[in-house]
This record gives structure tokens, sequence and C-alpha cells, in this order.
């Protein structure tokens, strides 16, 4: 799972240790479904979504970004809903919808009315097993994802520098591969493809429903039995990874580019997830993530960009939530004048500072407090609450998780945060990223965007 900062929160937990987060009501469908409810009746609107346990990193060999495909053509119809009508049809009942893909999972989500939740439980349980593609959209939609990739990556300098450091950080794990795919990988996709796809991981028993908002379990459980509930389950393929062997040397990629135009510089580490191994280091990889570089009291802010003014931007990022072994980073955006070998620097002292001298027990106190206090506003958001739940859940984390982090953030100690820094911050399992202008470049002196923290879905 990516971290819960990546879904638009700050971090996902409670104001107080020892209370839930969501409360949220359970249960599952005779066909294997799991349903997840959480009540929020502040409006009568609810954020329905359906999350498939498939994404990027279970692509079939020489086809990376398939499941991003398929996500494009879920939107092509049915024998009940015409090609092109499924958005439309949400619109026109005042609802928005859209997709993303991940390299664990791919979800489909509408935001909409109420009363108009069983229409969109209908049409996306329809298209759980009735999809229909003509072979020419087909064509058109792999064309449209080609497009996307030059716009997105191929354009973006950011971007393509962070797709090269996931093809380096991980040397065999699925990980490496782009969520939207290789360009040439893109290009063979076929009709066949897509269908063979859909047949092998699209089922019941290998999706989970989450739906926030006005509506309750008892409410939910009979809508949801009369449309997910009509799809027969299938027997679904586990999800085979192969293991990373282990890293042995810091690796550098460095990307020049005419669109930059201000430096910037990355590093990222392999580190374990929540459920990975060493998943016990896992939440004080959390804690240590904002103590590091959370924000303009962090470590690394103050200490760079504020008391010696080397950076307009510094931080670190965690994303806890995976399959497999995930990463920890490190980012800074140069003030003018500043090379990148200073900032690098100032990053090494800080962390070396950190592994030499440790941390203070009221410092990871002080860290702990705001993270659960800023965490209330998690409950404010259907979409947010929705899509914490989905991730965890199609990334080996259960419900019961979700509602213990407050638990697990508040019982991390300052030697587990000393241990979980000990372990990620080792040279031999980072790459390192510098992003620079393209010599003689007519930007060089136009101010560009840091390097943004590898951003792990493509919609």
């Amino acid at each position: 799972m990516m971290t819960l900062g990546t879904l638009g929160l700050t971090v996902a937990g409670a104001a107080e240790a020892g209370a839930g987060i969501f409360n949220p009501e359970t249960f599952t469908l005779a066909n294997g479904m799991e349903v997840v409810v959480v009540p929020n009746h502040r409006a009568p609107v609810v954020a329905h979504w359906v999350w498939y346990k498939v994404g990027t990193a279970d692509s079939p060999p020489g086809k990376s970004g398939l499941p991003h495909y398929l996500e494009h053509l879920m939107f092509k119809g049915t024998d009940k809903i015409p090609l092109g009508e499924f958005s439309k049809i949400v619109a026109r009942n005042g609802g928005n919808d859209n997709a993303m893909t991940s390299y664990d999972f791919t979800a489909y989500y509408q935001m909409i009315a109420k009363d108009r939740l069983p229409l969109v439980m209908g049409m996306e349980a329809d298209r759980m097993a009735n999809l229909k593609l003509e072979p020419k959209s087909t064509l058109t939609e792999r064309d449209v994802i080609l497009e996307e990739r030059r716009m997105r990556v191929d354009n973006e300098p950011s971007s393509l520098l962070s797709e090269q450091m996931s093809a380096v950080q991980y040397l065999n794990h699925p990980y490496r591969l782009p969520i939207i795919g290789w360009y040439g990988e893109i290009a063979g996709y076929t009709r066949e493809d897509a269908l063979d796809f859909y047949a092998k991981w699209y089922a019941p028993n290998n999706a989970v429903l989450v739906v926030a908002g006005d509506v309750t379990a008892a409410e939910l459980k009979p809508l949801a039995e009369a449309t997910y509930g009509k799809v027969a389950r299938k027997d679904v393929p586990e999800r085979h990874r192969v293991e990373e062997p282990p890293q042995r040397s810091a690796r550098q990629v460095v990307l020049e580019h005419p669109q930059v135009g201000e430096p910037s510089f990355s590093r990222s580490y392999l580190a374990p997830s929540y459920v990975s191994k060493d998943k016990g280091h896992a939440y004080a990889l959390d804690v240590l993530s904002e103590l590091l570089g959370g924000g303009g009291t962090s470590r690394l802010y103050k200490g760079i960009a504020v008391d010696q003014g080397l950076a307009t931007s510094v931080g670190a990022y965690y994303r806890g939530e995976a399959l497999d072994q995930t990463t920890f980073q490190l980012y800074a955006s140069p003030r003018p004048g500043i090379g990148l070998d200073r900032i690098e620097a100032a990053i090494d002292a800080e962390v070396d500072r950190l592994l030499k001298d440790g941390v203070k027990d009221d410092e990871v106190a002080r860290v702990k407090k705001r993270m659960l206090a800023e965490a209330v506003y998690a409950r404010d958001s259907l979409s947010g609450a929705a899509r914490i739940f989905g991730v965890a859940l199609t990334t080996g984390q259960t419900v019961a998780d979700v509602e213990a982090w407050p638990d697990r953030i508040a019982a991390v100690t300052p030697d587990e945060v000393m241990a979980a820094a000990r372990l990620v911050l080792d040279p031999d399992r980072s790459v390192t990223g510098r992003l620079l202008p393209f010599p003689g470049s007519a930007t060089a002196d136009a101010g560009a965007a840091p390097v943004a923290p590898g951003k792990s879905i493509v919609e």
C-alpha cells in the first residue's frame, strides 16, 4: 500500500490511541466478496469503490502495465451498457467516476447521491462479469495509453527519473516496472491480452467493495446481495512474486533533460512494508519519516532549508502499504545557485547525525502526538476512508490493522525508531537520483518543481 499520505491524508489515525479510526461495519457475500461500510451521515452522499487484488506487479511477462490497459477498457461497456456510456450514465445521475491502477491493485469508484447507489452498484457488478470489448475500440484505447505515457512520463523529467530509479531500485521484483507500462510493450497489447487478464483476475472473490457515506451495513447488504452477490465466484490464482535478492551496493541515476530548469535530488532506500519481511519496523518507519522529513518542524527541513538556507523544499516519504518490500525516500530541491553536491552532503550529514546521536524521547513523543492529532481529518473524507481500506485490504492488511494504527503508532519507542533507521538508511540499499538541466538548455535559469517522491498510482 502506499503510505496513507499518498492518499491525500497526512496519516491515517485517530485523535487518541485506543480508539478506532473509522469504526467500519463489515460482511462477506456468499461468493467471497469482502464488503466494508464506513458510515458518515453528514450528507446524503456515498463514495462507492470496487477494488481488485491485481496490479502492475501482476502483469504477464512482456506485458507491463496490462492491468492499466484493462482499467481503461472496463469503461467500454457490456450488453446492458452501450459503448462509452458508463461514465455518461453516472454523470447524468449527478455523480462522478474514475479508476486507478497501482502495483498491487486496480480500483473503480463513483461519488454519487445515496439514492443512486443501487444504480452504480448494478452497473459495477455488471462489468465485473460481462465486459464487452469491440476490436476497434481496444486498438483505439491502446493508442490513448501510448499518448498518456508520452504526456505524463516521456515529457515529464521528474516522472522519467522516478521511473528510472524504480527500475534500478529493484533488481528482480516487478515493482521495477512502470505502472503504466513500457512504451514498446504497450504498443504490443491485444484485445485477447485484455480479455485473458480479465477472465483470470476479475471475480467477486478477488474484489473488495468499500462504501463510505450515508449508509449502514444493514442498508447496504441487501443491495450488495442483489447486485454483486449474483456474480459467480471463480478460481483465482495466487499472486506469485519473485523475490528481491540482497542489494550489495549503492546506485545512482543521473537524468539530464532540456525541460529541467532547476536541479533536484532524491534518494530511495529499500524498506520493509506493513506485511513484508521485517514488517515489525514499519510503524517505526512511519514515525521516522515524520521526524526526519515530515514538514516544517522536521529535522531535514529545519536543518537544511531553515538553518542552512540550502533548499526550497526537503523531506522524507515512506510508503508502507505494499505486498512486498517498499521504499523509504528522501528528496530536496535546492535554492538557486546551490549545487546538488551541497544538498547531498547536507542530507548525508543529517542522516549521519541521526544514526550517531539517536533520537530523543521527547522528540519522538511530539512527532507521535502530531501524527495522531492531524489524523482526525481522515474521518472527514469519504473517498479518503474508502481508499485507506481498499489499499489496505488489497495489500495484505486487514480492517483490524487499519483500526489499530493509533495504538501501534503510540507504542513506537525511540529504540524502535533507531532500529528501523539503522536497518533502512543503509547506502547499499539505496538509489540516488539527480535531475539536471541539459547542458546549454534554454531553460537553465527557469524554475522547476522538485522531484516528487515515488508516485504509485496511474488513473
